[in-house]
């Protein structure tokens, strides 16, 4: 009797301990600020835990790492891209890239071997949610897509419809084809929600998209803070820091056991007021958006 308590509580012990610590070596992009964020959020992340960042390299200068550290984490899409071309990489969390960006990589490579990623990408279901707090009464949502983002369309549709709203497409694969397509759907429906899309949402193409958007006085709902600079209404996103955040807690639960790729745990919303008056419409400001958001999630 004796015996089976002690082994029930070294079970539970066993439960109770964090994934055994190691090594990470992270591989950053660039020098901006928005991987120096990262970088110093997830060294203040992982300070006290059995996890230590034992080198930092930029991918443009990336020396070999085979033996040299348990894991890596890759920060931005070149990242990712320059180890992989090495060839001999540890296990690989991929970080700050779009989903199709890392399939896109990851096929491109067909490198054995294990990795995951922590997706910009946020998931269809808290992007409905956003939508109804930020634009309440609105139920007719547009979405442009093309062959990157096309496979994803089915998975929105549903949580939009689950969450009362309707998700209308159009395919724009091409510039000559972006422009009609985009007339047609803003025709048609009441809100226009872009998604991480390198062949729509490109530097040449969101000026356009946002000038029409506008004559047809529809609210863009974009993915970042630098497109509701750029004169989308709003933008639900996730902050470096956030997902640096993210990433430690996945390494002290998991260590090189990686679980399956995923979107943000964490969100933050970006509002341009000034396009909010300009299109007559009176919402609610970010924090209140984001408490209402949780409040929802917490009351399911």
């Amino acid at each position: 009797m004796l015996r089976f308590l002690l082994l029930g509580l070294i079970s539970l012990f066993s439960l109770a301990m964090p994934a055994w610590g190691g090594t990470v070596a992270l591989v950053l992009s660039d020098q901006g600020s928005t991987y120096s964020d990262f970088s110093g959020t997830f060294e203040d992340a992982l300070f006290g835990t059995t996890w230590s960042i034992t080198a930092r390299h930029q991918a443009n200068a990336l020396p070999a790492l085979a033996g040299q550290t348990d894991l890596i984490v890759t920060v931005g899409s070149e990242a990712l891209r320059k180890t992989l071309g090495r060839g001999d990489s540890p296990p690989i969390i991929a970080t700050l890239l779009p989903r199709q960006s890392y399939e896109k990589i990851l096929a491109e490579f067909r490198r054995p071997g294990r990795s995951t990623a922590i997706y910009l990408d946020q998931p269809p279901a808290r992007q409905a949610t956003f939508i109804n707090h930020l634009l309440p009464g609105q139920k007719r949502i547009g979405m442009l897509v093309s062959t990157e983002s096309r496979n994803v369309a089915g998975q929105y549709r549903q949580a939009f419809s689950n969450a009362g709203l309707t998700l209308d497409s159009e395919d724009a694969d091409t510039d000559s084809t972006l422009l009609p397509a985009l007339n047609s759907l803003l025709s048609r429906t009441s809100v226009l929600i872009a998604v991480p899309d390198s062949k729509i949402y490109h530097r040449n193409n969101i000026k356009p998209i946002l000038i029409t958007a506008f004559r047809y006085q529809r609210p863009v709902v974009g993915y970042s803070p630098a497109f509701v600079n750029a004169g989308a209404l709003a933008a639900l996103h996730s902050t470096p820091a956030q997902i640096a955040r993210q990433t430690a807690e996945m390494i002290v639960a998991h260590g090189t056991n990686l679980p399956p790729p995923s979107g943000p745990s964490q969100f933050a919303i970006a509002i341009n007021s000034n396009v909010a008056q300009s299109l007559g419409l009176n919402i609610s400001d970010e924090a209140a958006i984001r408490r209402a958001m949780v409040a929802d999630r917490e009351g399911r």
